[in-house]
Formats: C-alpha cells, structure tokens, sequence
C-alpha cells in the first residue's frame, strides 16, 4: 500500500476515534467542574494547545469553525485559567475516556508506536495545533498513548485538509455543506449550507490533496508497516 494509499485508508478512524471523547459525557462535566460553560471547554482545551494567543489565532487555525463562535468561546475562557492548562485537561479527559472506552481486543501499544513514527517528526507547517498538542505530556497506558497521538494526527491532517480546502476555492462553510450540511449552523456559521452538488468536484480535489500531504508523513512507515497500521486502524474503529 502508498502512502498516499494509507492516508486516504485512514481518513475515517483518523477523524473520528480520537474525537470522540471531545464532547463526551465526562469530558463535559469535567469541564463544568473547571468552570467552562459547554463549548467553551472545546475551544479553550483544543484551542489552548496555541496557548494565550489573541482569538484571531484560533480561528486561523481551525479553519472550519465560525469566527464569531470561537472568538466568543475564547474570551469567555480567559478568566478561568491559562489556555495551555486547558488543554493539558483537555488532553487528560482524552486519556480519561480511552482507558474507560477502549476495547481490549486491540494492539493498542503497537498503534501508539506506528502512530509516533508518523507525527513524532513531521513537520508543523500549516498545522498549528498540531504542532501544540504534540508537546502536550503523553500518558502511559497504551490506550491513552493510542488516543493522544491518534489525535495529534488528526489535527496534522486537519491543517492539511483546511490549507487543501482553500487552495480549491472553498470558504470553510461550503467545504462543511459537502459531507455535513447540519453542521454548518452548529460550526458558528451564520449562512445556510451550501449547494453540495455544485462543490463536489472541488471537494473532492481537495480530500485528494490532503492525502497526497498527509502520505508524505505516512512514509515514515515502511510499506509492511502501513498495512499494519490500516488494519490497526480499521479494527480499532469497529
């Protein structure tokens, strides 16, 4: 399999495994214990792997939320502490929710390795929270070790897919109206979704762009390796 091959493999379990403690139960109590009003403890807690940047940071960076959403949530989180704190409890309630959720069917020490060859050295161009959440402390259980990498490359193809996305000529929200219509509204954004059927295409061209960026990082992995890695991947989203 190509590296490019693995990353387009990948792109499903790579979005959704380590997201999933993102607005899980626990991770919102946790962050009501702390202080953060609901969606606030997402973008401080992602966001906060920037640290204390101003608010226009963060909307750079993640692309395709609505502007006035994060900036609002960003300012609201200022007083309750550091945003790089954040996100070390941000990543903890990841850690938290993989050692509770996880299956036990699954080589998770070997995906956390295969995960680290691949992000421990990528470059960070244009994939700042990334680049972030990378220096965040890594926990020991595989499990945890699994989802904290898992995410760091989540957020690496994150960067890729929104530089990719723009580079088509999408606007954030039209890119969202693709694959998620509903979503368009709960990301922050003020307009209605947009016509899929007329932006396929360019969507299209852009997921291929991103797996051609993201597979430069895949070859790190040898070609055995990234089958492994597929199949990992794969049984850990089942």
């Amino acid at each position: 399999m190509t590296p490019e091959q693995a990353a387009h493999e990948t792109r499903t379990p790579v979005l959704i495994l380590p997201s999933k403690f993102m607005f899980d139960d626990a991770t919102l109590a946790r962050g009501a214990e702390l202080g953060f009003n609901g969606f606030d403890f997402y973008v401080a807690g992602r966001g906060g792997a920037l640290g204390d940047v101003p608010a226009d940071v963060v909307v750079a960076a993640f692309v395709f939320f609505g502007p006035d959403a994060v900036t609002d949530a960003w300012e609201r989180s200022a007083p309750i502490m550091p945003r790089r704190d954040a996100a070390r409890e941000f990543s903890k309630c990841a850690h938290s929710w993989a050692d509770k959720h996880l299956a036990d069917d699954v080589d998770w020490a070997r995906l956390a390795f295969l995960t680290g060859k691949i992000t421990e050295t990528a470059p960070v161009a244009g994939a700042p929270v990334f680049a972030g959440w990378r220096d965040l402390p890594e926990p020991s259980s595989p499990k945890a070790l699994a989802v904290h990498r898992l995410n760091a490359l989540r957020e690496l193809r994150g960067g890729m897919h929104g530089a990719a996305v723009l580079t088509v000529g999408l606007t954030p929200p039209e890119a969202v109206s693709v694959l998620t219509p509903q979503l368009v509204t709960m990301l922050g954004w003020e307009e209605p979704a947009a016509d899929a059927d007329a932006l396929k295409d360019r969507w299209q061209l852009a997921e291929s762009r991103t797996d051609r960026m993201v597979g430069k990082h895949y070859a790190r992995l040898t070609e055995t390796e990234r089958d492994e890695f597929v199949a990992l991947l794969q049984a850990a989203g089942e």
